[in-house]
């Protein structure tokens, strides 16, 4: 009889094997309501550095910043050097000793290059993100990094929530498989099988997704009335160097 995981391992377990994991109410309701009112006070009027919708080109974006709805933020950008409420979540205890598990180190690094930011999905403007793996622009000795998305309110389908594939993070997805900007290419049946398996990640105000940097996920556009916002970092382990040069090494990771 095989003996009884406890709680921490059993979170582990599901991480690794499913390239992702989501932990309820991980964030304290005070808190998550202070990050919110900080997020709106950046929203209205917008507070720089932002990346904007006409910025990524993505399907359902407008054509450029001159077009209408053409300065809807995307993202506000650098978010542990723009906000102290934002650093202290994502350099906090209750995080690290997750993903000291999850990376197998007790050295762990937040990544300033990626992610790092306060994600906005606006109603009417948002764009739908295709399926990819973080990693088809994230320059490591391993590929083998992970995210960490907090949401500030309910996300699911109607508003633009993630999806994530289960157990793509172990699977080896040949070039060809993906199109000239490193997506799923959906006209191969292999991949259409692939992306039938896929999982909705519905999320209430402080829960926490937890996901791996090979994780395939996507996300649709927001067709609710109101904002969207997910606090979101990226960590990797101290061993786990970017590569000079490139993107990655654009800035300082931070040790928790």
């Amino acid at each position: 009889m095989s003996a009884i995981q406890p709680p921490e391992a059993k979170i582990t377990t599901r991480f690794e094997q499913s390239g992702y994991v989501i932990l309820r109410s991980l964030a304290a309701t005070d808190l998550v309501e202070a990050i919110r009112q900080e997020t709106i006070a950046s929203l209205e009027p917008l507070l720089g550095p932002a990346e904007f919708e006409a910025d990524v080109q993505y399907p359902g974006a407008p054509d450029n910043r001159q077009s209408t709805g053409g300065h809807t933020p995307r993202r506000l950008l650098h978010a542990c050097g723009r906000s102290k409420i934002y650093r202290d979540w994502a350099t906090s205890t209750v995080l690290k000793k997750h993903l000291q598990t999850f990376l197998h180190s007790d050295k762990v690094m937040l990544s300033q290059s990626h992610h790092n930011c306060m994600m906005t999905k606006f109603p009417g403007y948002s764009s739908t993100t295709s399926w990819h793996q973080d990693n088809r622009y994230w320059s490591f000795d391993q590929p083998n990094l992970v995210s960490v998305w907090l949401a500030l309110g309910e996300e699911n389908a109607s508003n633009g929530g993630l999806m994530v594939i289960p157990n793509t993070h172990k699977q080896l997805i040949k070039r060809g498989r993906l199109d000239r900007n490193l997506f799923l290419r959906t006209d191969i049946a292999e991949n259409q099988s692939l992306i039938d398996s896929a999982i909705a990640v519905n999320l209430n105000a402080g829960d926490v997704l937890f996901f791996h940097s090979q994780t395939f996920h996507a996300a649709g556009m927001n067709h609710s009335d109101t904002i969207k916002t997910s606090l979101v970092f990226t960590y990797h382990a101290a061993s786990n160097l970017p590569i000079p040069g490139t993107r990655s090494a654009d800035y300082p990771s931070l040790l928790l």
